[in-house]
């Protein structure tokens, strides 16, 4: 049986509930188990302010723990409940775990919400829910010990994700891992163009916000907060951006007056960071027709919209006048899984299927291909993804450049002092101050 509908769930009683967010949080977990991204079932949640970060906060946790929540539940139930039962029992499982409310508080609350997502089932949901998690406070050691030997449970990643990323990174799979199930940080990007790092550092400090410097214009917040309460934020003074995304537009060495293709520009972050750095001839084109108005929208905040050409555009069916343009630098911010991002979307290591990288590495291959030619001799295209498996990254720069006697692999010189945890071949894993990013910066020989 599908999950309830968020748009159908009965008005919520307070604006600050345990039960009211765990109702919400569970429909939003049950939608994502059924296939739907986190980002969708979230944009649906009828509500706002403390109510809507605490559904957050549970759904985020929920699916950063399924692993091991869902081996739990496999132990307390016989036979799986409906989808949105299911998501509030994990939301409670993990909220239980974690310990910032007492146990009573969790189940009682836990019980509530029961009857919000099964309306039709009433006092039967209610008497479930109540039977699992106070079945779970009485064995819980017992059943922790149970699920010990189960990596999936241990690690919160599925086991074909554990197993490539141990394959591929021997030395540093766990800490991989680790970072995977960690609460996202926010990090910030100061347009150079308005001030600088250790300014408006100064400034958040002033307004009792901490946070720290990472190289010259990236601020690491202690604590998230709304970008409303950021100062100059709605004036294009600064922008959220993780520090390794930070590094892709120096990278690209960008010179003024140069021609530069950003190929896969949406939401827009590197877009605007090229902008920021130089005045240069920049084209900035993506697939998606709705996630291209928030790279004009960031643009016009930033006071950059007039220096920026956007446009709807599909980089492996361009239209005859990208296609005989010549480009100085490219961008190229390929699909990938997102594997190295997934602190701050905990619904794609369950949603993602090992067969998905193949499918990314022959869009990559293509997109690659069909990029090419549109740079100029003794030009630069810079090959990216927020992916830390092998397949989408080294094998795919090495594939290429068998396939490319013109083209030759640069080293990666513009990576800021300090940068985020790196590796050899371009690859920067996840780590304190950084998503995963891969990047493989190549010339065209002239």
């Amino acid at each position: 049986m599908r999950s309830a509908s968020l748009n159908t769930l009965p008005p919520t009683k307070s604006a600050h509930a345990l039960a009211d967010a765990f109702a919400l949080a569970g429909v939003v977990v049950g939608r994502v188990l059924e296939g739907d991204s986190l980002t969708r079932a979230m944009a649906e949640v009828r509500a706002s302010g403390a109510l809507r970060a605490a559904v957050q906060d549970l759904a985020f946790s929920a699916l950063r723990d399924y692993g091991n929540a869902d081996a739990l539940l496999g132990l307390l139930m016989a036979r799986p409940p409906t989808a949105s039962l299911r998501g509030l029992l994990l939301a409670a499982l993990v909220e239980l775990q974690r310990g910032p409310q007492s146990d009573h508080a969790v189940v009682h609350q836990a019980v509530e919400a029961a009857t919000r997502v099964a309306p039709r089932s009433g006092s039967a949901a209610k008497g479930l829910v109540n039977a699992v998690l106070r079945n779970y406070l009485r064995q819980r050691d017992t059943l922790q010990a149970t699920i010990g030997a189960n990596e999936t449970a241990r690690y919160r990643h599925p086991q074909w994700w554990i197993d490539r990323v141990r394959s591929a990174w021997p030395q540093h799979w766990e800490s991989i891992l680790a970072a995977g199930n960690e609460q996202a940080f926010m990090t910030l990007r100061v347009n150079r163009r308005r001030s600088d790092g250790a300014a408006y550092l100064a400034r958040l400090q002033a307004q009792g916000m901490a946070g720290t410097l990472l190289g010259t214009q990236a601020i690491r917040l202690d604590r998230p907060v709304p970008v409303e309460r950021l100062p100059g934020f709605k004036d294009g003074e600064v922008s959220v951006q993780d520090w390794g995304a930070q590094q892709a537009a120096p990278l690209l060495e960008v010179k003024p007056g140069m021609q530069v293709l950003d190929a896969c520009a949406a939401p827009g972050g590197k877009t605007a960071h090229l902008a920021e750095l130089v005045d240069c001839e920049l084209t900035a084109i993506d697939i998606d027709t709705v996630r291209i108005e928030r790279v004009r929208s960031n643009l016009q905040r930033l006071g950059l919209g007039e220096r920026v050409r956007v446009m709807a555009a599909d980089a492996l069916q361009l239209d005859a006048a990208l296609r005989e343009a010549r480009f100085d630098r490219i961008l190229a911010d390929v699909p990938c899984s997102a594997s190295g991002v997934v602190r701050r979307h905990p619904d794609i290591k369950w949603l993602r299927r090992a067969s998905d990288l193949d499918r990314f590495s022959v869009i990559q291959q293509a997109m690659l291909e069909a990029l090419w030619p549109l740079l100029r001799p003794g030009g630069r295209l810079l090959y990216a993804t927020c992916s830390v498996f092998p397949q989408e990254n080294t094998a795919q720069v090495a594939a290429f450049l068998a396939r490319h006697a013109d083209a030759r692999h640069l080293p990666l010189s513009g990576l800021e002092e300090g940068a985020p945890q790196r590796v050899d071949d371009g690859q920067l894993l996840p780590g304190a101050n950084s998503d995963g990013f891969f990047y493989a910066l190549l010339e065209r020989r002239a």
